[in-house]
């Protein structure tokens, strides 16, 4: 195998909105600003012209990464594609800069092979199967090529098989997403050894829904670029972006079984993090096993030990309720209409650091997290409580028996003052709530039932009341009805809240949460996903801090 970038004499560089096409211009802004030299391409004037709102917000980022005291805010996620975000240097059209073949940090060969052809040099970068671009490719053809070789004699046998690309793009660099204090002090604390940001007695949770390869279809993504809509390339870019985050605690929603087994738990496991899963079951679908989707939470070890692990299958649940409930002719409809396949994945943890001035300091410190997936089409109001409600139900039995923090993440599939986010977020629901009309099943009924005892609140509910540096401009992005974002969820079809953190507040504190998108965060006309965003889901995140005084 042998592999080659080839550089034509005359300087390339892609423009950056357009990545397919030959940049004609560049913003001395982001010169200045010491923005990544990739993004200040464009192709046109008109292009410029468009992406203006997008572009400003690099400008206006740059200007305030820079705190009082000169020093740049730290980031989350804001240097996770540092080694490859397609920065075009001096190397672009010279001669190759290191004095042996690399790819990664590996010395691969001597010195760099270089032929000449035509106004064009062709510098060979590496000699094997795979090939990772560098920055220094950006805006050249790749060329590979293969023969077939005898082992014996060591001589090429019969004629090389060659394929070109096209040409090198950057690595899309979507703008820093920052942790934003919301206790009323400063609590971004200090950087670990492993850069990650770590305060005593605090932790981090992060909830996403990466979107599943199976539901990423063209016809439904249309408006993404096929290249960009590919697993290959999503799951790197979603890794990273995962990564970037660097969370203690990580609940992922649509996660393919092969993908979870293949990808997420081998690559995580090399960042530190211990996997559990739980696929869907899959009476409904009925297509590869492998290819459906579950519910993924990791915890890095060095933060938390495993203790116990349930598994919540609505299907089982429907077929109790329909044993009970249901009148012996309506079974058979009961179930077509309660079983959807959903499950929910609920982890307890225990805490390895101390918190420090706690009350009982030889005690035990754990911790629920449940990780779950509503996926219940919009029509079946009904069925979409009566999960919700179930899980509550199942929590309530867990922090029956212990003393015992909650969270609660996922894709609820229900928008700001739904019935089900009400359940979730006030422990009950109206009685009158239009929702309520759809139970054909009388599942519902009473409606005084729709209750629960959990202190459950929404993790991102201090943006829509705080005051103060960098709240301001978060609560602009917030319902203050709700007390929810204004968005998760951002696609050509629809844009709305689908997923929450919500946590028991009377054991648990929110210290920090990571800033939320925007329209100006997205490129003009632009859904999720994205080249940028693999997902059609934005990610959240918040910083917890277990409360010291003792529970009531």
């Amino acid at each position: 195998f042998h592999r080659y970038r080839i550089q034509s004499d005359r300087k390339v560089a892609v423009c950056s909105v357009h990545p397919s096409e030959q940049a004609t211009l560049q913003c001395l802004g982001c010169v200045k600003a010491k923005i990544p030299v990739a993004k200040s391409y464009h192709c046109s004037p008109k292009c410029f012209s468009d992406a203006w709102q997008h572009h400003r917000v690099l400008h206006d980022h740059a200007a305030s990464s820079v705190n009082e005291n000169g020093n740049e805010e730290e980031e989350i996620f804001g240097r996770f594609n540092s080694t490859g975000s397609g920065v075009v240097n001096a190397t672009l059209t010279g001669s190759a800069s290191s004095a042996s073949l690399t790819n990664g940090s590996t010395s691969l060969y001597p010195a760099a092979v270089t032929q000449r052809s035509g106004g064009e040099t062709w510098f060979e970068v590496g000699r094997s199967k795979t090939y990772t671009p560098s920055a220094d490719d950006i805006g050249h053809v790749l060329k590979f090529e293969c023969v077939v070789v005898d082992m014996e004699t060591k001589l090429p046998v019969g004629h090389p098989n060659t394929i070109l690309t096209s040409r090198v793009i950057p690595a899309p660099s979507p703008i820093p997403r920052r942790l934003i204090p919301v206790s009323g002090t400063d609590m971004m604390g200090q950087l670990d050894s492993d850069g990650r940001i770590s305060s005593s007695g605090t932790f981090t949770v992060l909830s996403y829904n990466i979107l599943s390869d199976t539901y990423a279809s063209s016809e439904l993504y249309s408006y993404c670029p096929s290249w960009a809509l590919s697993w290959p390339y999503r799951r790197q870019n979603l890794l990273r972006e995962i990564v970037g985050y660097r969370a203690d605690i990580v609940c992922l929603q649509e996660v393919q079984n092969d993908h979870f087994e293949e990808f997420f738990a081998p690559e995580l496991d090399k960042h530190g993090y211990q996997a559990l899963y739980k696929r869907k079951t899959n009476e409904v679908y009925g297509g590869n096993i492998h290819t459906i989707d579950g519910c993924a939470t990791f915890f890095r070890r060095d933060r938390f030990s495993h203790v116990k692990k349930y598994e919540v299958e609505f299907n089982k649940a429907a077929q109790s309720l329909t044993e009970v409930a249901v009148q012996t002719t309506q079974k058979k409809a009961a179930l077509n209409r309660l079983v959807k396949d959903n499950v929910a994945l609920i982890v307890v943890l225990e805490a390895k650091f101390s918190n420090q001035g706690a009350d009982n300091p030889g005690k035990r410190q754990l911790l629920c997290v449940a990780n779950t997936h509503v996926n219940v089409p919009p029509e079946l109001k009904d069925v979409k409580i009566w999960q919700v409600h179930t899980l509550l139900k199942g929590l309530e039995k867990i922090a029956a028996s212990a003393d015992i923090p909650m969270l609660v993440c996922g894709d609820f599939n229900s928008v700001p003052g739904s019935a089900p986010h009400l359940l979730l977020a006030m422990g009950k629901v109206d009685p009158l709530h239009p929702e309520l009309l759809v139970d054909p099943l009388a599942i519902l009924r009473p409606h005084s039932k729709l209750t629960h005892q959990l202190p459950l609140v929404s993790a991102y509910s201090p943006f829509a009341r705080g005051v103060g540096l960098g709240l301001e401009h978060q609560r602009r992005k917030m319902d203050i009805t709700t007390n929810e974002p204004l968005f998760t969820n951002c696609t050509r079809d629809f844009i709305g809240t689908l997923d929450y953190i919500f946590y028991t507040a009377d054991s648990l504190t929110v210290e920090a949460l990571l800033e939320l998108l925007d329209e100006d965060s997205l490129r003009k006309d632009t859904a999720l996903p994205s080249p940028e965003w693999s997902s059609d889901h934005i990610a959240l995140l918040a910083e917890f801090r277990f409360q010291t005084r003792p529970r009531r």
